[in-house]
C-alpha cells in the first residue's frame, strides 16, 4: 500500500476507474469487476457524480449508484476507499461554490450508500468561485465527518498552489492529492507545469487516463481501429509517430516480462516519482486480471530509459 501524500489514506497501486460503470459496463458486469478488484488487494475506487451525463438518457450519478449498491450487497465498504468527484456540469448547477458543494456531497453519499466519502475531489478548478469558499466548505465538511480527505483534479500549478497556500493561512483542510490527465503519452504538460509542485507539496498524484483512452492497450495501431470501442474516436490523435515508438517500446518489454502493454504502461506510471496509484477501467473481470499483474512487475532502468526515449516530447 502506498500512502497518498501526506494523508493517512493507503491506497494500493491500481485504481478502478467507475467511469465505464452504467455506460460499458452494466450493473452485472459491474459488480463482477468490482468483487475481482477487492479480490486481487487493490482498494481504490475512482468516480465522479457527472458519470455518466454523456450517455442518452443518463442524468449523472449512475457509477456512483452502481458503486452503491454493490457496497450494499458486497457489505466490502470497509475494504474500499471510495474517491469521487464534485464541480462539474450536473443538471442545474455547476461548479465549486460552498452550496453546490454541500447540494452534491449529500447526494453523492446517498447513492454510494456509505456516510462518509474517502476522498472527495473537486473536478475541475472554478476560477468564479473564490478558492476561500471551496475549500470552507471541504473543510466543513472533514469537520462535519462526511469526508476524510480532500484532493483536486484539473487544476493548473498556479491556482494549485494558491490554494494550497490559502489552506495553510487559514488552517483549514487542504488537498491532499491532485488527479492529473497523465500518461506515456500525455507527459508535457504535468511534467512541465505540476509534477514539481506536486512533489514539493507532497501530493499524492492520482492520474487518470493512464492508458490514454486505450491507445496504450495496444488495441489501435491505424484509423480502421478506432470503431474498436466507444472510446475510438479519442484514440486518433495518438496515432502519430510518436504514438507508434510509444506503442512499439511497450510491445518489446511487454514481451519481455510475459504481460500486455498496458501493464508496461502502468508500470512506467506508478515508477515515476510521487505516483500513488495509477487509474484504470475496464469492462470486464479478464481485463482486470491482466492489469492487476502490475503489481508482479518492476521495470529495470534500460527498459525505463527505453519508454522515456520513446515518448520523448522534447
Amino acid at each position: 500500500m502506498r500512502s497518498l501524500g501526506i494523508s493517512n489514506l493507503r491506497v494500493a497501486p491500481l485504481a478502478l476507474g467507475g467511469n465505464v460503470f452504467g455506460w460499458t459496463a452494466d450493473k452485472e458486469t459491474s459488480f463482477e469487476i468490482l468483487d475481482a478488484f477487492v479480490d486481487f488487494g487493490f482498494n481504490l475506487i475512482d468516480t465522479a457524480n457527472i458519470y455518466s451525463t454523456w450517455v442518452p438518457g443518463n442524468k449523472g450519478g449512475e457509477s456512483e449508484s452502481i458503486i452503491g449498491e454493490w457496497i450494499k450487497k458486497s457489505k466490502k465498504r470497509d475494504l474500499v476507499c471510495i474517491a469521487t468527484k464534485v464541480g462539474m456540469e450536473m443538471p442545474g448547477f455547476k461548479g465549486l461554490t460552498k452550496d453546490q458543494i454541500v447540494r452534491s456531497v449529500e447526494e453523492s453519499l446517498m447513492r454510494l450508500q456509505t456516510d462518509i466519502i474517502d476522498l472527495y475531489q473537486a473536478h475541475e478548478d472554478d476560477p468564479k468561485t473564490p478558492l476561500e469558499e471551496t475549500l470552507g466548505a471541504f473543510d466543513q465538511l472533514v469537520k462535519q465527518g462526511k469526508v476524510r480527505f480532500v484532493g483536486a483534479s484539473n487544476y493548473g500549478a498556479k491556482r494549485l498552489d494558491q490554494a494550497l497556500s490559502i489552506s495553510q493561512h487559514l488552517g483549514i483542510t487542504s488537498y491532499v492529492s491532485l488527479q492529473p490527465y497523465y500518461n506515456l503519452y500525455d507527459r508535457e504538460r504535468f511534467e512541465k507545469n505540476l509534477e514539481q509542485l506536486c512533489l514539493e507539496k507532497r501530493l499524492g498524484i492520482l492520474p487518470y487516463f493512464s492508458l490514454a483512452k486505450g491507445f496504450l492497450t495496444g488495441k489501435y495501431r491505424s484509423k480502421k481501429d478506432l470503431n474498436k470501442s466507444p472510446r475510438g474516436t479519442g484514440v486518433e490523435r495518438y496515432l502519430d509517430d510518436r504514438g507508434m515508438k510509444i506503442i512499439n517500446a511497450l510491445d518489446v518489454i511487454s514481451t519481455a516480462h510475459q504481460v500486455v502493454p498496458a501493464v508496461v504502461a502502468l508500470a512506467w506510471l506508478l515508477q515515476r516519482k510521487g505516483v500513488s496509484a495509477a487509474i484504470a477501467s475496464v469492462t470486464s473481470v479478464e481485463q482486470l486480471a491482466e492489469l492487476a499483474k502490475v503489481s508482479q512487475i518492476r521495470l529495470s532502468s534500460e527498459e525505463i530509459i527505453k519508454l522515456d526515449t520513446a515518448s520523448s516530447y522534447v
